[in-house]
């Protein structure tokens, strides 16, 4: 069983972020920057929540769908950056699109977020009682960045994205990894409050790594970059393999968008021209879990990805989490 995309949305804050704003309080530059990165200006909310992000995104999926939210019968929110800790972003979104008959639930695997979405969206599909699914993705990374940290800090942005799935046929393959190996290469320490019966600075097992920062994210540039020229490839090749058909026959490799250099090297590796790997790193940055779904809207609606086209979506960040769908894209 495969999945039909029905229809595709995506939301972008309007305030645009360029390089040259972070010269005036960081040891940087536009030069830098694009080399480092390939990145030229992001968006940053300018108030918008996660949630409202999602909920923008949805309705523009459920009108290029031509459903109404009524037919929903699941919404999935991946997010790292939700506005509460309950109720989820999906809730939210749930409540604000109107779609009374379904239900809803948050899911975090961070960058890798929506394509593990996608695939647990095909297992509900598959089990013949769910019938239409609404993923989004809806991030403000802005939020969590560590404005000290000129390496990191740059690269951070805000948006959201959003699918409906539909049960399909055709060919389907998914490979899903985590490595929690390196967790403490790129973290964000949830904050701990004083209470009447806990101290913040009393000592504790924090798990893997202590963290310095709280409430914002730290990044081992250096070893997430190599973990992901690897990563991504890897997962690829794997759900390509299950899918049945070669990397090399793919029409449009949609990727999680962290850094230029990671996406030209994993082409290599794939053998596949820059032309088949979807860019929006330089104009959106890097907005987490959203930016697979961002990129397969835009490319949708450029025409870049059409009937029977062979896609993959893959995506890979902090846990560590990877992983990628590939498939045959229908819309109907």
């Amino acid at each position: 069983m495969s999945i039909i995309i029905a229809g595709t949305g995506s939301y972008l804050p309007e305030r645009v972020v360029t390089n040259a704003e972070f010269e005036t309080f960081l040891d940087t530059s536009d030069e830098w920057i694009v080399a480092r990165t390939g990145m030229k200006e992001r968006r940053v909310t300018s108030g918008e929540p996660s949630w409202k992000m999602g909920e923008l995104a949805a309705r523009k999926a459920l009108d290029a769908a031509g459903i109404a939210p009524e037919e929903l019968d699941l919404i999935i929110c991946t997010t790292v950056t939700p506005d509460y800790l309950f109720p989820s972003c999906a809730c939210m979104i749930q409540g604000a699109i109107g779609a009374r008959g379904a239900f809803a639930f948050d899911a975090a695997a961070a960058c890798a977020g929506s394509v593990y979405g996608i695939d647990m969206a095909r297992r509900y599909l598959a089990t013949g009682d769910i019938n239409t699914v609404l993923l989004v993705g809806a991030e403000t990374l802005s939020q969590v960045a560590n404005y000290e940290d000129r390496g990191s800090c740059i690269l951070f942005s805000d948006g959201a994205g959003a699918a409906v799935i539909k049960r399909g046929d055709g060919p389907y393959g998914s490979c899903l990894r985590s490595d929690a190996s390196g967790a403490h290469q790129l973290y964000c320490k949830h904050i701990r409050k004083d209470t009447p019966f806990y101290k913040s600075d009393a000592p504790f097992d924090g798990g893997l790594f202590e963290a310095e920062l709280v409430g914002t994210t730290y990044m081992n540039g250096q070893e997430v970059y190599k973990f992901a020229t690897a990563a991504m490839p890897e997962a690829v090749i794997g759900a390509c393999e299950r899918a049945g058909f070669a990397p090399e026959t793919l029409d449009m490799v949609v990727p999680h968008q962290a850094n230029l250099r990671i996406l030209e090297t994993a082409a290599k590796r794939l053998k596949l021209p820059m032309e088949k790997i979807s860019v929006t790193i330089h104009k959106y940055g890097n907005n987490s879990s959203a930016s697979v779904l961002i990129g397969l809207d835009e490319c949708i609606r450029e025409g870049k990805i059409k009937e029977g086209h062979r896609v993959s979506l893959v995506g890979f960040g902090a846990g560590l989490t990877y992983g990628a769908a590939a498939f045959e894209y229908h819309s109907k």
